[in-house]
């Protein structure tokens, strides 16, 4: 479809007039798509900003025309209501769907859920409200929740069962609207409080909801504890989403020690049907480093 009946097909011409002040037209060529991926890799906005730099609607077009059938956006709850309402809209248009945004209020990187402290609860429940609205304008189900750092002045089995009341709270939210919160175990630095998967599993058990599962960002469980394949196996009941990386650099698969291929082979023998999203960077700056990441991804797809 050429672009100018894609605007006109889908009536995004004022609201694109509205974002970004002037329609633009993509650089990439409007020719025959791509072959759709057998895994539902999602990447972000940015990802492809050199092949499609006219905005967020031209990223979008461009990644459905290369294959791809879903999109992560961290920052969406940042995201003006016109630009969420956008994005929606433009995802239900190409048969896309919306992968992860995060949780958060502004409690995710300091000393917050493990405390039990009520202001952190307050902030938590009510940045889950929401994140209630946003998944209803972007077509969203999970959301990504980070507890926060260690509590270095409490046991942890006291830390614990506060993020497992906090997170009860969450699913209470959650949970009537059958949206889910993704527990995303991180490798960034030490304090962080949620680190390893059977560690997410327990607290999944603990909260008892549909609403409260794991997030597994292959790169952050590579650099806390490897052995991949076998700690998904313990744990697979509890995970929901699926976050990419390689390591060392949390560049494209291929990139890094990560054997990928099997990885991804086994998480498609177990059936799974969710988003897997694409949180990294591009090895390669540029055009030709975005095709070389679309390349990537084709080398250790699933057929």
């Amino acid at each position: 479809m050429e672009r100018r009946g894609f605007i006109k097909k889908f009536g995004l011409g004022s609201t694109l007039l509205g974002v970004s002040g002037a329609m633009s037209i993509p650089s990439f060529a409007m020719g025959k798509a791509e072959p759709t991926f057998n895994m539902d890799f999602a990447p972000h906005f940015g990802m492809f900003k050199s092949s499609a730099p006219g905005g967020i609607v031209d990223e979008l077009k461009f990644m459905a025309d290369q294959g791809f059938r879903s999109l992560e956006d961290n920052g969406m709850l940042r995201r003006s209501e016109e630009e969420q309402a956008l994005i929606g809209k433009t995802l239900e248009s190409l048969g896309m769907r919306m992968g992860v945004f995060v949780i958060e209020g502004g409690d995710n990187w300091k000393v917050s859920l493990t405390t039990g402290k009520q202001e952190f609860m307050d902030t938590f429940v009510d940045t889950c409200k929401k994140s209630v609205e946003v998944a209803k304008r972007v077509g969203a189900k999970w959301m990504t929740v980070v507890p926060g750092y260690f509590e270095r002045n409490l046991p942890m089995g006291v830390q614990t069962g506060n993020v497992i009341e906090a997170l009860k709270l969450g699913a209470e939210v959650f949970e009537p609207h059958g949206l889910v919160m993704v527990m995303e175990p991180l490798s960034d630095n030490p304090d962080l409080f949620l680190r390893h998967a059977d560690q997410s599993y327990m607290i999944c058990k603990a909260v008892d909801s549909p609403a409260c599962k794991i997030l597994y960002d292959i790169y952050h469980m590579q650099r806390n504890e490897g052995d991949l394949i076998s700690t998904m196996q313990k744990t697979w009941e509890e995970i929901a989403y699926i976050q990419i990386g390689d390591n060392p650099g949390r560049k494209e698969p291929g990139t890094g020690e990560i054997n990928y291929s099997n990885v991804f082979k086994y998480i498609h023998e177990k059936g799974f049907e969710g988003v897997m999203g694409m949180e990294h960077g591009n090895a390669s700056q540029g055009v030709e480093g975005e095709k070389a990441l679309i390349q990537a991804y084709r080398k250790v797809d699933i057929v």
